[in-house]
């Protein structure tokens, strides 16, 4: 990292012209590109750099010349330090406009797709109070903002919220989140004021003390809620205090869960779930169809733009009764559950096993007896004998990772020579490196952005690839 020489500490009339993924403005002086805090596109700002590294440097805003007309007022007092919604100071049709932007450069650039006939971007009917899953993590190392700093000996550093980016110690506070609907907020502002009354510990997540872990909060279109207290160290005595408090106090829970994690990382999906109250599960439903969703489901986030996004890519395949389906990366079998009553079979592959379960669960659950599921790592199990035992596919619907398909999957799909793949991907530029291959055979016939994560960088796209003839 250089110093940063003091010509260039202060810099005046700076034009912001790009927003990056981080939320931050991008701007030029001369040849050097700067990322600077809490610009939006379209302002003029005088700047103070306080990172240089060869052409790139980062700066904060010491006065405004100029605001955009795209800029609007955060409507979050965590704005800023929170690591979730780094978007809220642009308006909402500027972030629609900045994703389908990003999604188009991509496949121009990476992946040299004709992008002029690309549809425009969905987007979604909700911008506030749109998730249907938050995670909250217990510390006993808060984050302090100058305000706190200047009351620092009259504060309680226990702190249940989210990390605060780069510091994966220090956890932000949350008083009101506006991502997920109520009760989110008031179970989590109970669950402080009862923890800190009866002066349950909170984790410490350098040392790995405490009692307090995780709080985990899934809802669902159905009006199901399902909450989870991941404890670490606490004795039966606090267990039991706290989760007779939220049955008490929360009767509309549906399944009340509690988890005792001694490892140290955070992750459930090796832990024994236990049922306080209720069932294990609570169910989604989606035009007819119900979804079983446990602790450790996966579901998408945006339940009701999952929907859309799901429709746009039944609608893309084109499908008939006498189709044969194969959906790659398949999850808990959402999509093919979703498409299967329009095909003859579905072949869903997903690397998780537990997924697999619940999609074999959630045909069962809604009478479809034409899917087969098959767990394990998609390059494995796409092989030649599978696809001559369970048939060549007229579709495949593949929605993987952000990383992308592995390159042997990719050549399988060029060797299998299906009539149509419907790419659903959450990385626009992996999605572009694997259709630059996939164009060796295929023609890229329609783009369809979806917006599934208002205030934030991320945008999901459909693409439609048709066979060369």
């Amino acid at each position: 990292m250089k110093k940063v020489p003091a010509e260039l500490q202060f810099l005046k009339n700076i034009e912001v012209i790009d927003i990056a993924e981080e939320g931050k403005g991008v701007g030029k002086h001369q040849d050097l590109v700067i990322f600077i805090e809490k610009a939006v596109p379209g302002d003029v700002v005088d700047i103070q750099i306080y990172r240089l590294k060869k052409n790139l440097a980062e700066a904060r805003i010491t006065d405004f010349v100029k605001h955009s007309p795209d800029r609007v007022e955060p409507f979050c007092s965590h704005f800023g330090t929170c690591g979730g919604c780094k978007w809220q100071h642009l308006s909402y049709e500027a972030q629609l406009r900045y994703k389908q932007k990003t999604v188009l450069n991509a496949l121009e650039r990476l992946g040299k797709v004709d992008v002029k006939n690309a549809e425009p971007i969905l987007g979604s009917a909700e911008t506030q109070y749109y998730r249907n899953k938050l995670e909250f993590t217990f510390s006993n190392k808060r984050w302090l903002d100058d305000a706190d700093m200047a009351n620092r000996d009259s504060l309680s550093l226990d702190a249940l919220g989210f990390h605060v980016p780069g510091r994966f110690d220090k956890i932000l506070d949350i008083e009101h989140c506006f991502l997920q609907a109520e009760p989110s907020n008031a179970i989590r502002n109970s669950v402080r004021e009862y923890t800190l009354k009866n002066e349950l510990s909170y984790y410490d997540l350098r040392n790995h003390e405490g009692a307090l872990r995780n709080l985990i909060i899934r809802t669902a279109s159905t009006g199901e809620l399902m909450v989870i207290v991941v404890f670490a160290y606490a004795d039966d005595q606090q267990i039991k205090g706290l989760m007779s408090h939220l049955k008490d106090s929360f009767p509309q829970i549906t399944s009340l869960l509690y988890i005792v994690n001694q490892k140290r990382n955070d992750t459930i999906f090796d832990q024994d779930i236990v049922v306080f109250k209720g069932r294990d599960h609570i169910f989604e439903e989606m035009e007819g169809l119900k979804f079983k969703i446990g602790a450790k489901s996966f579901y998408q986030t945006n339940s009701a733009q999952a929907y859309e996004l799901y429709k746009i890519t039944r609608h893309m395949a084109g499908l008939n009764a006498n189709d044969l389906v194969y959906d790659l990366y398949t999850g808990a079998g959402t999509i093919a559950n979703f498409v299967a009553r329009e095909v003859k079979q579905v072949v869903g592959i997903e690397y998780v096993p537990t997924a697999i379960e619940d999609a074999k669960i959630n045909s069962e659950l809604n009478g479809i007896n034409n899917t087969t599921f098959y767990a394990g790592d998609m390059k494995d199990i796409l092989t030649a004998e599978f696809i001559a035992q369970h048939g060549k596919p007229d579709v495949v619907i593949t929605d993987p990772p952000r990383a992308g398909m592995h390159a042997d999957v990719v050549a399988r799909l060029l060797e299998m020579e299906a009539s149509k793949i419907v790419y659903v991907s959450c990385n626009a530029a992996t999605q572009a490196r694997d259709i630059a291959l996939l164009q060796e055979k295929y023609e890229v016939k329609r783009i369809r952005p979806v917006d599934m994560f208002p205030q934030t960088q991320h945008v999901e796209n459909v693409a439609l690839l048709v066979l060369k003839k």
